[in-house]
């Protein structure tokens, strides 16, 4: 059976904050779906949907993805949630929902505590460098947010410090670069090993300077 897209389907999508609607192939948009869909200017990606609960074949190490921008990262934050939704991630938007000026320490703090709280895989914070929000999330205990300015930079930071948000920099990145280093970020997983007894020294300082 088709399934059925209604106006409360809609209406949990925008309360999200999305600006996107995942619809089945072959599936009915009901027409006050589509009306709200339209004055919402909402986009409509049709593909087909898997079930990864039950699969033991998932390729990513990750699947549910908390995002955050400021201003200066709005417009790279909507191009990352339809990219990644295109390739079947969940995507929380947690704002900026417009280039008004802002303070990016909100929304670093926002995607950190879905990260923190385990109700997201991990997250990503887009600023104008990619510097601040960074400082910000690594204020929150068992946070591990790295800067990554090339795929190298990302792929390290996930092999070998096992990150949980990745940052980056709107203003000093091209849009495809940033594809690319997200996509390497969310495609290595962690080595463990020596690697980890490195990580159990920065938990031992983080828990030494706890108030």
């Amino acid at each position: 059976m088709n399934k059925l897209i209604t106006e409360e389907d809609v209406a949990k999508v925008l309360k999200r904050g999305s600006k996107v609607i995942v619809a089945e192939k072959g599936c009915i948009i009901t027409p006050l779906a589509l009306d709200m869909i339209r004055n919402k200017k909402l986009t409509i990606i049709e593909k087909e949907i898997h079930d990864y609960s039950s699969s033991s074949s998932v390729k990513f190490p990750f699947k549910k993805i908390a995002i955050g921008s400021d201003h200066t990262g709005f417009k790279i934050k909507n191009i990352l949630i339809k990219y990644l939704t295109e390739k079947s991630y969940y995507v929380y938007d947690l704002g900026t929902m417009d280039e008004k000026s802002c303070d990016y320490p909100d929304f670093a703090e926002a995607v950190s505590e879905k990260v923190q709280q385990g109700k997201v895989d991990c997250g990503l914070i887009i600023d104008a460098t990619g510097i601040p929000s960074a400082i910000t999330a690594n204020k929150i205990e068992g946070i591990r947010a790295a800067t990554c300015y090339n795929e190298f930079s990302a792929k390290s930071a996930r092999s070998h410090n096992d990150a949980n948000i990745l940052v980056l920099g709107a203003k000093t990145l091209g849009e495809e670069t940033i594809k690319s280093i997200v996509d390497v970020w969310l495609n290595t997983s962690f080595l463990g090993g020596r690697h980890q007894l490195r990580l159990d020294k920065i938990t031992g300082i983080e828990q030494k300077y706890k108030s």
